[in-house]
């Protein structure tokens, strides 16, 4: 029996965004000539049935990355997803059960291992996080930008499968005002009106302030959300009542699970993490044949 993490189905990423992202990692892999261990040692039609098993707690994310792995090498191979992106497992749990010639699932091995591993310690991260936050208040858990380069899609999808949410997916989804933002500008309501005055009327502006006096200042002037950088829970709670719903509210530094109880309980609408994703460590799992 699987048990999901959310309440409810997270869409698989499109192809066009994943495929790209293996077959780079595949040629990396491959090199010059191929497996070469695999090619002296397994005949060319020798098949192999074979199982990827977790060795340890935690939320499954990246099979549709390790299947493509497989699918690259040779389309052949038959990938049966046992436990899909958002499920919990425990040691000795099948995720992926694979039949297909030898050769080909002993190449894409380790790059589907990769990738696996990798996506399913940021799903267990963000999972973690938001269990801890859950009891205290209605925040959301949300990433950043914070992301390995060439992975972010992959992150990202990891950290809906963990339960939390999406932040920016890049610099061109919303504006956000930072603080060497504002003192290029020269303070944070210029700022704010040359934002507006640039960006679309679909486009969302946020801007980060560290003190109650600079919050002020961006509520003066109007603005869809708010970044409250590294103020402490009793801080963050006299800045959701200042805001009082004129903006979303978003609670970011120093978020541990030791320290998010209390951040959620200050009222805010979101709490970023860039440590899901920069820092999260991978899940173990293994492939064996069967």
């Amino acid at each position: 029996m699987t048990r999901s993490v959310l309440s409810e189905e997270i869409l698989p990423l499109p192809r066009l965004l994943v495929e790209p992202v293996v077959r780079a990692a595949l040629l990396e892999d491959l090199g010059r000539a191929g497996d070469i261990t695999t090619d002296a040692i397994v005949p060319p039609g020798e098949r192999m049935r074979g199982v990827i098993a977790s060795r340890q707690d935690g939320v499954i994310s990246g099979t549709d990355a390790a299947a493509i792995a497989f699918a690259l090498v040779d389309p052949a191979v038959t990938v049966t997803v046992e436990r899909g992106d958002g499920t919990r497992v425990a040691p000795g749990d099948v995720v992926l059960r694979l039949d297909g010639p030898a050769r080909a699932i002993l190449t894409a091995e380790r790059v589907a291992l990769n990738l696996l591993c990798r996506m399913s310690g940021v799903a267990t991260a963000t999972h973690g996080l938001v269990a801890a936050a859950r009891p205290h208040g209605k925040a959301s858990i949300v990433c950043t930008r914070k992301t390995t380069p060439g992975l972010r899609a992959l992150e990202k999808h990891a950290v809906r499968a963990g339960g939390g949410s999406n932040h920016r997916f890049g610099l061109d989804d919303a504006v956000l005002i930072k603080d060497n933002h504002v003192a290029v500008a020269g303070g944070i309501v210029p700022a704010i009106e040359r934002a507006r005055s640039r960006a679309g009327h679909l486009v969302k502006i946020e801007c980060e302030v560290d003190s109650l006096e600079q919050l002020e200042e961006a509520l003066s002037v109007g603005v869809d959300a708010v970044l409250l950088d590294n103020m402490n829970p009793d801080q963050l709670t006299r800045a959701v009542a200042m805001i009082d719903g004129r903006a979303l509210s978003e609670a970011s530094g120093r978020i541990t699970r030791e320290t998010v109880g209390a951040v959620a309980a200050s009222g805010v609408d979101l709490i970023s993490c860039g440590w899901i994703t920069h820092s999260a460590a991978i899940i173990d799992l293994g492939l064996d044949a069967a």
